[in-house]
Order: structure tokens, then C-alpha cells, then sequence
């Protein structure tokens, strides 16, 4: 679900991608708001903080919402960097390299998360954001821009939109892409609703220890990536020695 791309990509690659990824935003946005009361899977609302404090005069805290929003890009920066370098350099670890980031970040952030709520919270905020930022532009790269999974608004405006042109679209194909994208599109809504369920939950018990699961979740894909692309591999290996085979077995025969 990651490592493929172009022609190669499917509907049932993005639907992984995209399962796995927002359940994981889910979690941080709910985790991290409970911790220390910001959104940390996205930016829009901090822009509007950001104007309201500099009108305000409030210098120091416009500065802070400045930082969140420049914490998301820079992730979103780096993420995009490390494809395009890496890509050069070992083409499998592509993708493999920005999760891995993202897993460690979200794990230290469970780990001094108790320090960090009480003496910088901002600190939190930061790298929860830069983390977020990481996988939008990964799953963004990877989907060729048909996945996003860190918010909801920009889902919600293209779900309005399909289901209103399937009272208008009738031709048997236009259906069928418009069932696709709907259906991927239902598919990010509830996972991220999930997610974000199922961090409410956890939070109560286990605080931010609940990002050490989304990280593990993370890993967990990478691992069930690599296996499936090494059976689907070995699988088209033994297909042309099967064909050969056959081919001896008809010229015996005859």
C-alpha cells in the first residue's frame, strides 16, 4: 500500500493507505488536544488564532501559532525531501524512511509527554504538527493526491460534491469512479472517526502512552507492506518458470 504507485496503484491500495493513516490522525488529533487543548493534525484554525492575536497585539502568543503552522509545512517539507532524496539512493526505502519518523516522534512524544504538558506544551504541539505534516505529504505523494488524512473539511467538500453528481451522472462508468471515490472517501471520515474514538478512550486511562499504539500501528503497516510485496514478488518469479515448465511437459507429450 505504500510502495506502489502510478499504473501500478489501485483503489485497494488507497483504501489500506488510507485506512491505516487516518486512524492514526485520529488518534494524535484527540490525544493532542487533550493534552494541551490545540489541534495538532492540522492548520486552518491556527491561522485564524494567528490574525486574532496580532490584532490583539499579542505578539508572543501570535508567534506561537505562527510556529504551529510552520511546524506542519516543515513537515510537510521534509517529508517530500527525504522521498525525492532516498528515491535516488534505494528506491525501496522510498516511503519506509518518513513513517519510520513519524513512528519515533509520536513514540517520543508518549514518552516526556508527562514533562512536556506541564513545562512546554507548545513543545508537544510542535512536533505533533511537523509529525502530521510528515504523513499528508507522504500519502499525498504515494495517492498522487487522491489521499489526504490528517483533516476533514477538504473530505467533506469533495463527498458533497460526488454524491451530488450522482443524481446527474448516469453513464454506467462515470458511476463506477464516482462509487470509488465515495467509498474512499467514507473510508478516511470514519477511520479518522475511529481513531479519534478510540484515542478519547485510551487517553482516560493511559494518557499520551495511546501515541506509542499509533506508532506501533504505523510499524505494523510497514512490516504487512513488506511481506505482501515479497509473496506478490515471488508469486511473478515462479510464474514464468510454471510457464517453461508447462511448455516442456507439451513438447514430451507430443
Amino acid at each position: 500500500m505504500f510502495i506502489h504507485k502510478g499504473n501500478t496503484r489501485t483503489l485497494t491500495h488507497n483504501l489500506r493507505v488510507a485506512s491505516l493513516l487516518s486512524f492514526v490522525a485520529g488518534i494524535v488529533n484527540v490525544a493532542g488536544f487533550l493534552a494541551v487543548q490545540k489541534l495538532t493534525t492540522n492548520v486552518t484554525g491556527h491561522f485564524a488564532f494567528f490574525v486574532d492575536e496580532i490584532f490583539k497585539l499579542n505578539f508572543w502568543e501570535g508567534l506561537n501559532y505562527f510556529l504551529y503552522i510552520l511546524f506542519f509545512f516543515l513537515g510537510s517539507f521534509c517529508s517530500n525531501l527525504l522521498i525525492e532524496i532516498i528515491s535516488r539512493m534505494n528506491d525501496k526505502w522510498t516511503y519506509k524512511i518518513p513513517i519510520i519518523i513519524e513512528s519515533i516522534i509520536l513514540t517520543s512524544v508518549a514518552l516526556s509527554g508527562h514533562i512536556l504538558i506541564v513545562k512546554a506544551p507548545n513543545i508537544l504541539a510542535y512536533a505533533l504538527l511537523f509529525a502530521m505534516g510528515l504523513q499528508n505529504s507522504l500519502v499525498t505523494t504515494i495517492s498522487n493526491a487522491t489521499v489526504r488524512t490528517t483533516h476533514l473539511t477538504g473530505l467533506f467538500t469533495d463527498l458533497g460534491i460526488e454524491l451530488s453528481q450522482l443524481l446527474f451522472y448516469k453513464l454506467k462508468d462515470q458511476r463506477q469512479k464516482l462509487y470509488s471515490s465515495i467509498k474512499l472517501r467514507m473510508t478516511i471520515i470514519s477511520f479518522f472517526f475511529l481513531g479519534g474514538l478510540s484515542g478519547g478512550i485510551f487517553y482516560s486511562t493511559i494518557h499520551l502512552y495511546v501515541l506509542i499504539g499509533a506508532a506501533s500501528l504505523l510499524l505494523t503497516g510497514l512490516i504487512y507492506d513488506g511481506i505482501i510485496n515479497k509473496i506478490t514478488a515471488s508469486n511473478k518469479q515462479s510464474l514464468p518458470d510454471a510457464e517453461i515448465q508447462n511448455g516442456k511437459d507439451e513438447l514430451k507429450a507430443q
